[in-house]
């Protein structure tokens, strides 16, 4: 065997960014604590990628909040990821407390609740498909109120005659109610089981066109603005 081949590679041991870090408890400790003052002092949720930024080359982010998440479980706060970012929120259980010192300001009407509903289960759904599901018209007003929540956006234009405009939820919306995503929703079965859709009616398809037409803030917002995507008379809002 030759001298040179008894040499080792030249990065042998060295740590490269990309090379995961072998954490002993100390460390685990150390770090997840890190995680937890990061979450706790930043004003937005964060994602994992904005906790790497901050935590030494080559830490896995995941296992630690796995870690934080696991220490919080069954305290009066958790650790709970909204729309693949995470942040702390009061436990579900305690949240009768938070209430009593809120304001409430606006109490959402029927039509809005439906709208919504209608919006978060079809995005992206037009203004006429909302009509159509719910059998009446929907108001300007509804969509509004919606829009001002910042729980619904414009999703874009559909690429069929009349490019009519479609909403979508927001992450708002997914904080709000502390969902991770939009397809942590309740199936329409368990709706039903709690009695909150008529177990005989059936909940229409909508086409989910996967291209639409993009479109930045002050086109949609001229787009309500004139009522362009008002459907024809029928039936008044109920």
């Amino acid at each position: 065997m030759t001298e040179e081949s008894e040499l080792p590679p030249e990065d042998a041991g060295i740590e490269t960014e990309a090379t995961p870090r072998t954490l002993d408890e100390a460390d685990l400790l150390h770090y997840s604590r890190m995680v937890e003052a990061l979450i706790f002092a930043a004003a937005e949720p964060l994602d994992e990628a904005s906790l790497a930024q901050r935590l030494p080359p080559g830490t896995e982010v995941r296992p630690l909040i796995e870690r934080v998440r696991a220490a919080y479980e069954g305290r009066g706060v958790n650790l709970i990821e909204v729309a693949g970012r995470w942040t702390f929120r009061t436990a579900p259980d305690l949240a009768f407390l938070l209430r009593r010192d809120t304001e409430e300001t606006r109490r959402l009407s029927r039509a809005a609740i439906e709208t919504l509903a209608i919006v978060a289960y079809h995005q992206p759904v037009t203004r006429a498909e909302i009509e159509a599901i719910r059998g009446v018209a929907v108001s300007k007003g509804t969509l509004d109120v919606l829009l001002e929540t910042g729980w619904i956006k414009p999703a874009g234009r559909r690429k069929t005659p009349g490019r009519p405009l479609t909403f979508k939820t927001t992450d708002i919306f997914l904080d709000h109610f502390s969902l991770a995503q939009i397809g942590d929703l309740p199936g329409i079965e368990d709706l039903k089981a709690a009695g909150l859709v008529d177990p005989r009616q059936a909940m229409p398809v909508i086409g989910r066109d996967e291209d639409l037409e993009p479109l930045d803030e002050d086109e949609a917002l001229d787009a309500l603005d004139t009522g362009e995507d008002v459907a024809p008379a029928g039936g008044g809002e109920t």
